[in-house]
């Protein structure tokens, strides 16, 4: 009798708030936990160092995304020019490429004897040519790399923002007698600042999670130092005490951004009062300047670190041959397709419950539960070991059990659960934004009817939902394929995918054979986005 009374809704949702939860209150616990003397030889060291190049990184991203971001947001927004059109999907192709393979590419043209050198031999012959070529490493080099790899996100949110607002604020502009700059600096930007904020934020995010880029360029942050502190001093304990640093650095932009938000509606999106913005058609040299701009950056973001994974694929074909692509992929599409299938009947599970439920606890349990996208993998991923770590010493053995680490910690079910815990944000809020597509009138004619709720669930909510669905399947599909913190430190033994490959070679300075599992994995991230472009940019005027 006591179980039929217990909401099937509020305790799914409990428990997948306390599984993301874990990691979190793991880091904090280990906070407060004896660890080695290193922690005291970093504290006096290192740790300063770690929080300025931290911060040093976030900033310099943050300034160069905001630039590329708004300025091709603005032009495809508001003009017309050639491939303008083009340059509104193009764009978004820097998705495909993670900072650590853009790193891969800057090195490799620029370095000594590398691609450029090539280039300038050919065309002029013998010469002293690597004493005038620029070298792009260091914090310098992970700023240019996480910059164009990232600037998407402040990209597409400031098209999306752009593209709704009136013409009565661009007429206003022009009745005050604003010059095309003035109206966008003074009216434009601040009614898109909500848009922008929340794009600069997922970067802030993404810049302090990455782990690849940084590590190739040996620039010590706080991600490059919970690592080095697992592998080289194995301790979870000092790991986990630099993590509640870098955690720190997180929440308070989570609340920054989560305040930004307060003020989002600067302007109205409904057709009352609403009127219809024109693109103006550019021509002669404004027109080129325009295209040039967009070119250029999409040149940079993803045209230039294709054409230099092709090039060392060609020009090293060996390489090629070596590599067990049909392992990769099967190794790649496995997790793509067991994860996603996991995230999405979970988070259909818990906004059913959500929508069926109308409960405040439920709906607190729920936010809390799309927290892990804000924690970099690398500390999830360390924070669950911990966890497992601890619960098996504590509570398994003491009960007589044998251990179950093996299940957990190098096996495809932990990689999954962790993978979980990181993207659950994206499942669960891109199913919500379909839900809430669909009038709750829907549900009330499918009862009256004599629908049960499973019944309107599986026969009315699936059907309306399968673009969401599919949707999220494609995003999940390219953050797994992107993902290498999580998936390098909880794989199973000799278990690879192109990204863990592609790190691994680049780790032993072996760019050439770092080409090929790179190449793969851009051309699958570009499939993904090519597909899911429609959905990105189907919310336009135009």
């Amino acid at each position: 009798m006591y179980l039929k009374k217990i909401n099937v809704w509020n305790l799914s949702s409990f428990c997948i708030s306390v599984i993301v939860l874990i990691p979190i209150l793991t880091v904090f616990a280990s906070f407060f936990e004896d660890t080695s003397n290193y922690y005291q030889i970093l504290k006096d060291t290192f740790l300063f160092e770690y929080i300025f190049n931290s911060l040093t990184l976030l900033i310099s991203v943050l300034v160069l995304t905001l630039i590329i971001g708004t300025t091709t947001a603005y032009l495809v927004s508001f003009y017309i020019f050639p491939l303008s059109n083009f340059f509104k999907w193009a764009l978004i192709l820097s998705f495909a490429v993670p900072p650590y393979i853009y790193a891969y590419s800057l090195t490799a043209f620029f370095e000594n004897y590398g691609t450029l050198y090539s280039i300038l031999k050919n065309l002029f012959g013998e010469a002293n040519y690597n004493q005038n070529i620029p070298k792009f490493d260091g914090l310098f080099g992970a700023v240019i790399s996480l910059s164009f790899s990232l600037f998407a996100y402040v990209y597409i949110l400031s098209r999306a923002s752009f593209l709704y607002q009136s013409q009565n604020l661009i007429d206003l502009g022009r009745s005050l007698g604003f010059s095309k700059f003035k109206s966008f600096y003074s009216l434009l930007l601040p009614a898109a600042r909500p848009a922008i904020v929340t794009g600069l934020s997922l970067v802030a995010m993404e810049t302090l999670a990455e782990f690849g880029a940084v590590d190739f360029f040996s620039i010590n942050t706080l991600t490059t130092g919970i690592y080095n502190s697992w592998i080289t001093f194995d301790d979870l304990a000092f790991s986990n005490r630099i993590s509640f640093f870098l955690l720190i650095f997180i929440f308070v932009l989570f609340i920054l951004e989560n305040l930004s938000r307060k003020k989002a509606k600067y302007h109205s999106n409904t057709r009352g009062g609403f009127k219809q913005k024109t693109k103006i058609q550019l021509s002669g040299a404004k027109a080129l300047l325009a295209f040039m701009v967009c070119f250029f950056i999409f040149f940079l973001s993803f045209l230039f670190p294709l054409s230099q994974m092709l090039y060392w694929t060609l020009k090293f074909p060996e390489n090629l041959f070596d590599l067990r692509i049909l392992t990769l992929t099967i190794n790649t599409i496995y997790l793509v397709l067991l994860s996603s299938l996991v995230l999405i009947v979970f988070s259909l599970i818990s906004n059913y419950g959500n929508r069926v439920s109308k409960n405040k606890t439920l709906n607190i349990l729920s936010t809390l539960s799309i927290s892990g996208y804000a924690i970099p993998g690398i500390i999830l991923a360390l924070a669950f070991m911990t966890f497992i770590a601890w619960f098996d010493e504590n509570i398994i053995k003491v009960l007589g059990f044998l251990s179950i680490k093996k299940i957990f910690i190098g096996s495809v079910f932990g990689l999954v659960l962790v993978y979980f815990v990181r993207f659950y944000s994206l499942a669960f809020n891109g199913i919500k934004s379909g839900y809430e597509k669909i009038n709750i009138s829907v549900d009330e004619s499918s009862y009256l009817l004599g629908y049960s709720k499973k019944k309107t669930f599986m026969n009315i909510h699936i059907p309306y939902l399968k673009n969401s669905l599919l949707f999220v399947g494609i995003l999940i599909s390219l953050e797994i394929v992107r993902e290498l913190p999580i998936t390098l430190i909880l794989r199973p033994f000799n278990f690879e995918t192109f990204a863990t490959t592609a790190y691994i070679s680049a780790s032993e300075d072996l760019l050439e054979a770092a080409a090929v599992p790179s190449l793969f994995l851009i051309l699958i991230a570009s499939l993904f986005i090519i597909i899911s472009s429609k959905f990105i940019l189907r919310e336009t005027n135009e």
